[in-house]
């Protein structure tokens, strides 16, 4: 292919036709250019100047001096590429930051003094400006150039960076702009064979004296050397002259620092979790397509120096060691890094040799065990199932061969790997790149070229797989050809088109179904040149639709999935800018009538395998943006993308979802790890059909039940049911009834879904769906009551579904007659009773508190509380009831349930915390209040229920220090207080003083010596409980006594007891 000339990516500097010294003064005079000037840049650009040498024996000093002087570069896009790491300032503005700037800025200034040039040699001072009150800096400047290429740079500032610094930059373009300024002198060689033998003795002695202290030692050597007649130097002719230019042999390209670049990176690659760095490598390889685009040799270079890096990085060992995915921005550098190595080796007019050279070190790379795979998962060993396009005419054998020649092991150079077995020589190819007019009438052989055209006369590329056709066209734009690649990505359109329509042909075939009229696209925008009517705005929207509905298998491994998720949302979100006019609804009403009936090859057809990619996302698009203009077929393509066979064919009907509240585990499906994104995509797409059927209950019960068939998650059920209730209640305008029933059946449904697994979102989900109830109206308030056992758990009808439902404020919104309004307290009544029957331990009090304002529902909570509590109703609940009771100034049947309670409840010696010795004082209290009778009944019950000395003689305390009540009410008390030596409270003064005997010979029997206090004050309660009896002070010494002698062995003890208590 004869490539046309190298485009140019940078406007702001000047370009070889605006810097070319000498030629742009004669033009300016209206003179042509001399044809020694003309012939001397020809030669300068493309011969070495040993090549001139050798081909003329003789060449005549001006004849030189021209060609050194034209050997200088003379376009500035060069030394801005090379010094800037593509950072694009905004238009108009400069950074400073940039060394061309900072260069153009020492330039203009006046900082450039003493430039000379020697032959190739260019040298000069550059002086920059220091901070205030400190002395300038001055800078040496040299610069070796060869063939209008700089070869090598040299600055005083040592300044370590990917490309030239501001004084390099400096120099240059003072060389470029002001070479009429220039000092010219011929190559050093030249000047020296003038020289005599005096003359060149003196230059010598001169030169080492100047620079003594430098060149001393290297002199001297040369001198031996050259004194001995067999030394290597004097069997060599000539000597080397660093200003005469490069060698027929060397390389011509531009100085590149290779040994930083690898430090670069490097470096880069170890701040890999830095926005920064990721930045900086995407900079660099924005620089490596800069490169490629110049036709510059560099580019292949550089991106060789960054792949050694790469491999070498060690993130690449430890990953594949835990059999662990890079991170993302690793992976997103490695995918750049392939997709410029398929450009590199795919370029059009690289030589043989060099795709060669590259080829066997992909080769190398590609067997590296850390090499890393597309699919970005090393501990995956099954086959790659990459999506492919649906095959075309001709490409099945060849599809085939590249499977085969890829096997299951994929890394990222292996698509540049095939890249290696494709060229540019094809004759059709070379047609269709060549201009926009190709057609059958120009081969001259229309019945040989039918297939390479479709039925228009449009040319087809039927030559390689999609993928494969489109690295051709990233390549055309990589290195320069942005006319071919427009060319070629036409052509690859039109055989899309073509393959739609076969496929089409061939499944309307197997249905025996003729398909629709075919609309043709009458778009006008940029027309494409040799297609009348047609845009390339709308063929981009076509290859668009087709490539996002096609059914194609999701990819293994986390990275390659995600990697379709965000390439499928990045495309559509650019659609989305797109106006959509007429012509351009046209192509989408078409294009999504196509999908419908493309079978097994669309992502909307009837047949959709398990393991395809779901067309939520791109069916919310179509459905947006056909819905004002053919809501029937907007409806219908949305429908059809609801599936997700993946969870279809995973749960059975009826079956629930394995974790309510959240997607199916990744590692129920151990290839699907973006479920939980792909069924949110999926809720989205119904929100939006829910959000458009308002208004219309055709649309919106049809939306319902694929909502119910196709969506598993209740957390997702949950959250459309919340979005259609909001879109139902618009603020300031009446509610759409239809709608808020179907957000209503959707919460009843997340309802069922989750009764079993109770999670913390529950409640949430309760309240929402009894405010949505309400919104509807009394009656649906009412049915949630009355079949609560198929929708909530006990606790949460009679904590949260009656209660809420009865609030003044639900009452107020309802708006109900007095009628109505009992009715629902009726249900409300029934429901709190039914739960309390259910589980009376948390619902008994919650009932109680329902049913208050009923007598005979308020008997029948109370009675399910007196049968629960036979049934083994717990203590705690019992006094909690029996405190309601009190409050409710129901004393006698707080003081039954307390007693129930007491009978329950087991106090041993050490439990004197015990969590019941609140309520089991003020059972105490109420029984005390009553009036003798019922102290006399539970004194009974204390005395079997609790056995901790402390409380025993606290309850005995209270109980003597004021009178107990005389009646029911306690309204009347006795003359006096109780005594302890007297009935009922002598059996509990007993009962106390048994328990500080038994209590104090267990902690005897293990007491260490740091509780010896404690015991003595535990004595001394003791003994005011003693003393309460009329023989008290006997019965406490015969037990001290008593613990002398049993624990006579413990002297420190009990002599602590003897000087206590005697």
């Amino acid at each position: 292919m004869d490539p046309p000339a190298a485009k140019r990516s940078r406007g702001s500097p000047a370009g070889p036709e605006e810097r070319d010294a000498g030629a742009g003064a004669a033009r300016g005079r209206g003179r042509p250019e001399a044809l020694l000037d003309l012939s001397a840049k020809r030669v300068a650009e493309s011969w070495a100047f040993e090549q001139v040498e050798e081909r003329f024996s003789r060449v005549p000093e001006p004849v030189q001096k021209r060609i050194v002087f034209w050997s200088f570069p003379r376009s500035e896009r060069e030394i801005c590429m090379y010094s800037s790491l593509g950072y694009q300032p905004p238009e108009g503005e400069q950074d400073a930051r940039v060394p061309f700037t900072r260069g153009l800025h020492l330039l203009q200034s006046g900082a450039v003094d003493r430039v000379l040039q020697v032959g190739f040699h260019l040298s000069g001072n550059v002086r920059e400006p220091a901070a205030p009150g400190e002395p300038e800096h001055l800078y040496h400047v040299s610069i070796s150039f060869d063939r209008c290429k700089i070869t090598s740079v040299s600055c005083g500032c040592d300044n370590r960076d990917l490309f030239y610094c501001a004084h390099v930059v400096a120099l240059s373009l003072y060389r470029i702009r002001h070479a009429r300024q220039v000092e010219l002198r011929l190559p050093i060689s030249e000047t020296l064979s003038q020289m005599n033998r005096d003359q060149l003795q003196k230059f010598v002695q001169y030169l080492i004296s100047a620079h003594h202290t430098e060149v001393l030692p290297t002199a001297q050597r040369l001198a031996d050397e050259i004194l001995l007649l067999g030394s290597e130097i004097n069997l060599v002719h000539g000597a080397p002259d660093p200003t005469a230019g490069a060698g027929i042999e060397d390389a011509n390209c531009w100085h590149l620092d290779e040994e930083q670049i690898q430090e670069q990176v490097k470096q880069l690659l170890s701040n890999g979790g830095y926005y920064g760095a990721s930045q900086q490598l995407r900079s660099m390889f924005s620089k490596v397509r800069e490169m490629l685009r110049m036709r510059d040799s560099n580019g292949a270079r550089m991106l060789i120096l960054m792949t050694e890096q790469f491999l070498q990085d060690p993130r690449l060992a430890l990953w594949r060691q835990q059999g662990a995915g890079m991170t993302d921005k690793c992976r997103q550098l490695w995918d750049e890094l392939g997709a410029l190595w398929v450009c590199v080796i795919l370029s059009p007019h690289c030589k043989p040799e060099e795709r060669a050279g590259w080829l066997q070190l992909l080769g190398t790379w590609d067997k590296l065990d850390v090499c890393p795979l597309e699919e970005g998962n090393y501990s995956f060993d099954g086959p790659s199932l990459q999506p492919t396009m649906a095959p075309s005419p001709g490409s099945e054998e060849q599809e085939e061969g590249e499977v085969a020649a890829t096997g299951s092991r994929h890394t990222v150079f292996g698509r540049a790997l095939q890249a290696g077995d494709l060229h540019w020589e094809d004759s059709h190819l070379q047609r269709i790149l060549a201009g926009d007019s190709y057609s059958p009438s120009l081969t001259g052989t229309m019945g040989s070229d039918k297939s390479a055209f479709d039925p228009q006369g449009r040319p087809l590329w039927l030559g390689e797989p999609f993928p494969t056709a489109c690295a051709r066209v990233d390549t055309l734009r990589a290195h320069g050809y942005p006319r071919q690649a427009l060319r070629l990505a036409g052509a690859i359109i039109n055989t899309l088109r073509l393959q739609r329509r076969h496929q089409l042909e061939s499944y309307k075939q197997q249905k025996k179904d003729s398909g629709p009229e075919k609309r043709k696209v009458a778009y006008q925008h940029v027309p494409v040149p040799g297609s009348p009517g047609e845009s390339y705005l709308a063929l981009a929207l076509e290859v668009a639709l087709l490539g996002l509905g096609q059914q194609r298998a999701l990819p293994e491994g986390l990275y390659a999935q995600d990697k379709v998720v965000r390439n499928e949302e990045q495309l559509l979100a650019l659609l989305e800018e797109v106006d959509l006019d007429e012509r351009l609804v046209q192509v989408l009403r078409k294009q999504a009538g196509l999908l419908l009936e493309g079978g097994p090859f669309s992502g909307f057809g009837e047949v959709l395998f398990r393991e395809s990619v779901p067309m939520h996302t791109c069916a919310r698009y179509l459905f947006t943006a056909l819905l004002p203009h053919d809501p029937d077929l907007a409806y219908r393509l949305a429908l059809r993308a609801m599936r997700l066979p993946v969870l279809e064919t995973a749960l059975p009907v009826g079956e629930p979802h394995p974790t309510p509240l959240d997607s199916i585990p990744s590692n129920r499906f151990p290839r699907w790890f973006i479920l939980g994104h792909l069924e949110t995509r999926q809720c989205e797409l119904a929100s939006a059909m829910l959000t458009a059927a308002k208004g219309d209950p055709k649309w919106l019960h049809v939306v319902l039940g694929s909502i119910q068939q196709n969506i598993h998650s209740p957390a997702l059920l949950f959250k459309l049911a919340q979005d259609a209730c909001k879109t139902a209640t618009p603020a300031g305008a009446p509610p759409d009834s239809t709608l808020l029933g179907i957000a209503l059946e959707l919460g009843l449904q997340v309802m069922r879904m989750t009764l079993n697994t109770m999670t913390w979102r529950r409640r949430e989900m309760v309240r929402w769906l009894v405010s949505c109830a309400t919104e509807i109206g009394p009656q649906a308030l009412m049915n949630i009551m009355q079949n609560w056992y198929s929708l909530f758990t006990p606790v949460e009808a009679a904590t949260i579904v009656a209660v809420t439902g009865t609030t003044h404020a639900t009452l107020m919104r309802l708006q109900l007659d007095t009628a109505r309004r009992e009715e629902l307290w009726a249900c409300a009544r029934t429901l709190a009773l039914q739960c309390a029957m259910k589980d009376p331990q948390n619902c008994a009090l919650p009932a109680l508190t329902l049913c208050e304002k009923n007598h005979a529902a308020f008997e029948a909570a109370y009675q399910i509380v007196l049968d629960a509590a036979a049934g083994g109703l717990g203590h705690a609940h019992l006094f909690t009831v029996a405190r309601y009771m009190e409050h409710r100034g129901l004393p006698l049947r707080a003081y039954k349930l307390a007693t129930l309670a007491l009978a329950q409840l087991s106090i041993a010696f050490n439990q004197d915390s015990h969590p019941a010795v609140n309520d089991v004082l003020w059972a105490c209290s109420l029984s005390h209040s009553l009036g003798r009778h019922e102290l006399s009944a539970i004194v009974p019950l204390i005395i079997r229920s609790i056995h901790c000395a402390p409380m025993l003689s606290d309850i005995l305390r209270r109980w003597t220090l004021s009178a107990p009540g005389l009646g029911p009410l306690g309204a009347r008390r006795a003359a006096k207080p109780l005594g302890a030596d007297r009935a009922p409270l002598c059996q509990l003064l007993d009962a106390a003083v048994a328990a500080y005997i038994t209590t104090s010979h267990s902690r005897l029997t293990h007491i260490s010596p740091r509780h010896y206090g404690d015991f003595i004050e535990f004595l001394g309660k003791a003994r005011e409980t003693f003393l309460l009896a009329p023989d008290g002070h006997l019965q406490f010494a015969q037990f001290l006594e008593n613990l002398k002698q049993t624990y006579k062995g413990k002297k420190k003890l009990m002599l602590l007891v003897r000087e206590r208590f005697g």
